[in-house]
Parts: C-alpha cells; sequence; structure tokens
C-alpha cells in the first residue's frame, strides 16, 4: 500500500523502505496503535512522552488528519482523536492515570457495542 504522491511528504515517506515495509505503512500501522488505550499507557509508563523527539514525531503525523492519509486508517475517530490529545502535555501526563486508561477502555467498548447495535437494526429494517 503506498501513499498516493500529493506532496513532499508521500514522496519520501516512499522512497524509505524498512525490511520490505515503507515508511508510510511503518507509520501507518503506528498512528492506528494510538486508538488502543492500552498502547498509549505503555507509552507514557516506558516514558516516551518525555522525549522532545518523540513528541516532535507526533505532531509530524498529523499528516494523517489530511483526507489524502485519512482513508487508510482503519479506525479513523478513535486513531485522530487520541493523536490529537497527544498533541496536549496534560494529556500524555494523564495517560499515567490507570482510572483514564479503564475509562477509555470502556468508552471504547461501548461505542463498539453501539455501533454494532445501530449495524444490526439497521440490517434488520432492510
Amino acid at each position: 500500500m503506498a501513499a498516493p504522491r500529493t506532496n513532499g511528504v508521500a514522496a519520501v515517506q516512499e522512497a524509505e523502505t524498512f525490511n520490505s515495509a515503507t515508511r508510510f505503512e511503518i507509520e501507518l500501522e503506528f498512528v492506528q496503535s494510538l486508538s488502543s488505550p492500552l498502547y498509549l499507557h505503555h507509552l507514557a509508563t516506558q516514558q516516551y512522552f518525555a522525549s522532545p523527539e518523540f513528541i516532535a514525531y507526533l505532531k509530524y503525523l498529523l499528516y494523517f488528519t489530511q483526507p489524502e492519509y485519512l482513508v487508510y486508517l482503519t479506525y479513523p475517530g478513535p486513531t485522530l482523536k487520541n493523536l490529537e490529545l497527544l498533541q496536549t502535555e496534560e494529556f500524555r501526563r494523564d495517560l499515567l492515570n490507570p482510572g483514564l486508561i479503564e475509562r477509555m477502555v470502556n468508552e471504547g467498548i461501548a461505542a463498539a457495542y453501539e455501533g454494532g447495535q445501530a449495524a444490526a437494526e439497521g440490517a434488520s429494517a432492510t
């Protein structure tokens, strides 16, 4: 899966490969992992958010909010919400709180259930 050639970011990403995966594919996989509250907690406990380079990388990944990259995301809602929240120091610090992680997990489960219920109701209506 190659990124569209709409700007310089895509051209650089396609040119770089690591173990046969393009830079874009690696970044896509990573940014999608940000939808997991448990992974965010892991990053916080391992002190990744203390690294200015890592924070700059999170800012760089905001290119996924552009329509030409958004289409590649499997779960754009939670992925982009968490990527946006990660831009704030307060949220990064709060990710050390197990209560917040539990709440995020429960909200994700509830949203998935509600989405499944809505899909089932829509299917039965036809």
